[in-house]
């Protein structure tokens, strides 16, 4: 499709970009080349809380490009709708407001200069921003498409930025990859702009009701759909305390629990979370009075707590830990093990094989063996046979290529390994845990009281009771799926909850 601009026959273009500091390999494939071209300017954007457009003005031209098209591979296609000098006229200036998706009505006659436009646009609307950039950019071709790569500073810091783009959308696609970009994300220069300026970011909180303990997480949306945590973390509060004896939720626990959630519901507010998504797992889907306690919490601070089922539970937990991790190329088992329940994902790269729940949980071999405390290497081995006696759908299956483990269980035993006086989740991500790391956890857990537990330098004090019980599991699957190590992702069903709900 072509249009004309004025007198100028224009061509839209597809574009990929990336924003960064470093860039991998495509670092060494520029550094090995000439630059075509360098050009530095000072470009004002106008920027929309409600529009990703590219609406600038370099050397006193009102620019304005506005997209078009994305295609399979995420390309977009953009197409250049003015240039005009100042001042404005009334359709130019209709033109620029309808861009940035505000209704502003415009001033009678002309915007006149500059300056006027700012103060009519920038500074009289919540919805808008003016950000001062200089650009150095330095122009290359890569495969047949134009490669850009530039330094942008702004009062609101700086940042790098590698640009792809041409008519033909193969072109950049192919120019993408042989730069080895192809994993990142494209983002366009109004979202990275947006990012780097912390303007147009949002705030959403996710609940996640577990039978040990409730989890709390903000996360903050920047322009670009990156996701920034605000707070995460969790409390303890052994919701599930008795119900595998009783089939229901004892008050004590129940109200425990309440006041955690409302405390948290609170601080979602005042850190200004425009939503709050609350979950509740394998303890609600159990106990005969969880409607109760849903009516409990929901009357207390209003959040309505939706309990999911396993398989949905195992999926979020799936998609949390692949977009944390990355996915593998062989076949991976994804599991997450908490107080009343253990969710598993079987899968061969992108396909998901399988998904399933199991009511095997921390909580209720504690309870059921002691194992709150010191207790012999006979009673560790009658729990793990009993964990192993549970966790007969595993049995039988081939031995995958790796096994990415989530939940407390998983990333207390990464933190103890560490020796984390602080839980750093950076740290976390990605440990790999052997079985003769986990048996020796196993033996200084089962040596000592809870409360000698809790002078564990990493383990997480409200742990103590369960840890265990947790480390016995962790161990029985990984020789039921006849693996020697485990890769852990700080990256659970919160995280899950949060891109499936709030993402874009």
């Amino acid at each position: 499709m072509r249009v004309k601009l004025r007198t100028v026959t224009i061509i839209p273009r597809w574009e990929w970009r990336t924003f960064g500091e470093r860039f991998g390999a495509a670092e060494e494939r520029f550094a090995s080349l000439s630059p075509e071209r360098a050009q530095d300017s000072d470009d004002l954007y106008l920027l929309s809380r409600h529009s990703d457009a590219s609406v600038k003005v370099r050397g006193g031209v009102m620019d304005v490009k506005r997209l078009q098209s994305v295609d399979d591979d995420g390309l977009e296609q953009w197409m250049p709708v003015l240039k005009a000098a100042f001042p404005l006229s009334d359709a130019d200036l209709q033109l620029v407001l309808d861009a940035l998706g505000v209704a502003v009505a415009p001033p009678a006659g002309t915007a006149g200069s500059l300056e006027e436009l700012v103060d009519v646009l920038a500074e009289s609307n919540a919805d808008l921003t003016a950000l001062m950039v200089h650009k150095r950019r330095e122009h290359y071709t890569i495969g047949g498409a134009m490669a850009e790569v530039s330094v942008m500073r702004t009062d609101a810091g700086s940042t790098r930025t590698i640009a792809v783009e041409s008519e033909d959308p193969a072109r950049v696609t192919a120019a993408v990859a042989e730069l080895g970009l192809g994993s990142r994300r494209n983002v366009n220069v109004a979202s990275g702009l947006k990012a780097l300026a912390g303007f147009g970011a949002r705030r959403y909180a996710v609940i996640d009701v577990g039978t040990n303990s409730i989890k709390f997480h903000i996360g903050e949306r920047g322009a670009d759909g990156a996701w920034r945590t605000i707070v995460d973390r969790a409390e303890v509060t052994r919701l599930g305390e008795g119900l595998d004896d009783t089939g229901r939720l004892g008050a004590a626990p129940m109200q425990r629990s309440v006041e955690a959630i409302a405390a948290m519901a609170d601080e979602a507010r005042r850190s200004e979370a425009e939503a709050i998504a609350a979950v509740g797992t394998a303890g609600l889907r159990i106990a005969a009075n969880a409607a109760e306690f849903v009516e409990a919490v929901r009357a207390r601070c209003g959040v309505q707590v939706e309990v999911i089922p396993g398989e949905e539970e195992a999926r979020l937990a799936y998609r949390a830990a692949t977009a944390g991790l990355g996915r593998s190329a062989g076949a991976i088992v994804v599991f997450d093990t908490g107080g009343g329940s253990s969710q598993f994902t079987f899968s061969h790269g992108d396909n998901i094989d399988e998904q399933f729940s199991v009511n095997v949980g921390a909580v209720r071999y504690t309870e059921r063996y002691g194992l709150d405390g010191v207790v012999s290497e006979d009673t560790v081995a009658a729990a793990r046979a009993a964990i192993a006696g549970d966790l007969a759908r595993l049995d039988g299956r081939g031995t995958p290529d790796m096994i990415v483990g989530m939940g407390g269980a998983n990333t207390n035993l990464a933190a103890v390994k560490h020796e984390l006086a602080a839980y750093d989740p950076d740290v976390v991500q990605g440990t790999v845990l052997d079985c003769d790391e986990i048996d020796r956890q196993i033996e200084l857990y089962r040596s000592r009281t809870a409360d000698q537990r809790r002078e564990i330098v990493g383990l997480q004090p409200a742990r103590a009771e369960v840890i265990l019980a947790g480390a016995c599991i962790v161990r029985t699957v990984l020789a039921t799926l006849g693996r020697d190590s485990l890769t852990v992702s700080d990256r659970a069903l919160r995280h899950g909850v949060l891109v499936e709900r709030f993402g874009r």
